[in-house]
């Protein structure tokens, strides 16, 4: 089953209320990174994405109909060069309000230390997030927003 439905936005930009919509009206199940945490040992394989080598992204999403959230928004362009008939949705929020949320949620488990079994998925997060998405500089609210994002995003072909 391939992915009808890939989520470009951010973390915090409704992505759960988003996932939850998707699956009620049958673009389920969603991936989210609920999902992540349901199944830890899809964290080497965001990881290894994350370090640019390839990916089976059909045994990834195997099963799913949708793929909203972090660490799906890090790659959405991937996912649409893969998933060419999926349609994107791209979620959006005031951005100092974003950045307040996200800097209360998200980027705190940055200076928290993780549980052992949950070591190597912050490890991920950081390379797909903080890395990735954000290019290592969450501290900046302009770099860290949507805009900023949308903006390297199309600069890049």
């Amino acid at each position: 089953m391939a992915l009808s439905v890939i989520g470009a936005g951010l973390g915090r930009t409704g992505t759960l209320s988003l996932k939850l919509a998707l699956e009620r009206i049958g673009f389920g199940p969603c991936y989210h990174m609920k999902e992540v945490f349901e199944h830890l040992d899809h964290v080497p394989v965001w990881d290894r994405a994350a370090d640019g080598e390839a990916v089976d992204w059909d045994a990834l999403f195997s099963g799913y109909r949708s793929a909203v959230d972090f660490p799906v928004a890090s790659f959405h362009r991937e996912l649409a060069d893969r998933y060419p008939d999926a349609k994107l949705i791209l979620t959006v929020r005031d951005p100092s309000r974003w950045y307040q949320s996200v800097s209360e949620t998200i980027f705190r488990a940055f200076d928290t230390p993780l549980p052992d079994h949950l070591t190597e998925w912050g490890d991920m997060v950081r390379k797909t997030i903080v890395e990735r998405a954000f290019a290592g500089n969450i501290s900046d609210r302009f770099a860290s927003s949507w805009e900023c994002l949308s903006l390297r995003s199309r600069s890049r072909g």
